[in-house]
């Protein structure tokens, strides 16, 4: 029942013509995976250079697996688990940490589309995940929550037509089949989650990515319930509330003047970034550079997710510092992640320019829980009092 769901089309190579260019009109074109995209022929060429740019990283990637056999990579993360031992030894130890470097490296440059299946699901912690389950899990899950009906499942059958219509395979009703399977299998297997509005996304990627369903199932386990912190889909969204205060922090600290100028004239970050947070940028962002933001986060943590925003606000941040009105700074911000079809000029802000974070977020996240959470209880005392006016 292992389901396949490799793309059933083939995206052809766009080489706009010499007229094309000269015009600079807008065209629409398909993307690696399949969406449709509206852009001009500058964006076109970018992408094509992106392809090239991915064959040649193709090569390192297989030239590794040739040389230090299947799954080399996995050597890497499975002795740094082991580094007290390794401490014994200056060598060993120097060893480990110039192997993780230069694997953290080759990962920020990007994954090969043809082995991001198995390296996300060995890096990320999903095949150890799977693992400790019977085979049959997955298949046994889907099939007794099947025609079960709860509020999750309610949900997920509203979301379903709206999760990127008009793509040549999850837009159809295979494709609306897998979602749902993956999404309501979730749903049952973690309560507390449920389903959240945002997820829909997220599953229908990694089932472009992934290859069978219940990889892709495995795969939105181990990032809600590893990658991710735990409190981030709840139904308060307690967790997307504080990371967006922590962000809000982080981009005072980063770009101070632009984060003055955008209270100013009365912006606020979630207006943008609670998407971009609990749909992971893939609403945001075009596919490969959300893979390219996955491939990080799969492997170095949900810290990715802030050095991409604020990069994005980095990018543009001159000018940012020229608008007037809210309406102008969503406008250029939601254009610069639409329009983003270069994934290395954004991670490289991301990881060069915006230099590292010296804030713990574990401890910020910790700091505005208590704030948060004291919001949250105060809203829902407002309307519980309200309620009891309304019916007294």
């Amino acid at each position: 029942m292992h389901r396949n769901t490799d793309l059933p089309f083939q995206i052809p190579l766009l080489r706009p013509s010499i007229h094309a260019r000269r015009a600079n009109i807008v065209v629409k074109f398909q993307d690696p995976y399949g969406f449709m995209v509206e852009g001009n022929v500058d964006d076109v060429n970018i992408l094509n250079d992106v392809r090239e740019k991915m064959r040649e990283r193709d090569k390192v990637w297989w030239a590794m697996e040739a040389s230090k056999g299947d799954n080399w990579y996995l050597q890497a993360v499975s002795s740094s688990s082991s580094t007290a031992a390794a401490l014994k030894s200056s060598l060993r130890f120097s060893f480990l940490v110039n192997a993780n470097m230069a694997l953290k490296k080759l990962i920020r440059k990007g994954i090969p589309p043809g082995l991001r299946p198995k390296v996300w699901f060995s890096l990320s912690g999903a095949a150890k995940k799977k693992s400790t389950v019977p085979d049959s899990y997955y298949d046994d899950l889907t099939s007794a929550v099947q025609d079960r009906v709860t509020p999750a499942t309610k949900q997920i059958d509203h979301d379903l037509p709206r999760t990127f219509p008009g793509h040549p395979w999850l837009d159809t009703p295979e494709g609306h089949a897998a979602v749902r399977r993956v999404l309501v299998g979730y749903s049952f297997r973690d309560s507390d989650v449920g389903y959240c509005q945002g997820l829909n996304y997220v599953a229908a990627l990694l089932l472009l990515v992934m290859k069978t369903e219940e990889e892709a199932f495995w795969m939105l386990a181990v990032l809600l319930e590893n990658v991710l912190v735990n409190d981030c889909y709840t139904d308060n969204l307690s967790g997307c509330h504080v990371d967006q205060r922590v962000f809000k922090d982080l981009l005072t600290k980063k770009c101070p003047r632009l984060s003055a100028h955008l209270d100013a004239i009365g912006f606020d970050v979630s207006l943008v970034a609670t998407e971009w947070f609990l749909c992971l940028f893939s609403k945001s962002l075009p596919s490969e550079t959300t893979m390219r933001v996955w491939d990080v986060l799969f492997y170095e943590g949900a810290s990715v997710l802030f050095y991409v925003a604020l990069a994005v606000f980095k990018i543009k941040e001159e000018e940012l510092l020229m608008t007037h009105h809210v309406g102008d700074a969503i406008k250029i911000i939601q254009n610069t992640t639409h329009h983003q079809f270069d994934p290395d000029d954004l991670l490289t802000v991301a990881f060069e320019k915006i230099s590292f974070m010296t804030t713990n977020l574990s401890k910020q996240r910790k700091k505005q829980e208590t704030v948060v959470m004291a919001e949250l209880d105060q809203r829902l005392r407002r309307l519980n009092t309200s309620k009891l006016s309304v019916t007294s």
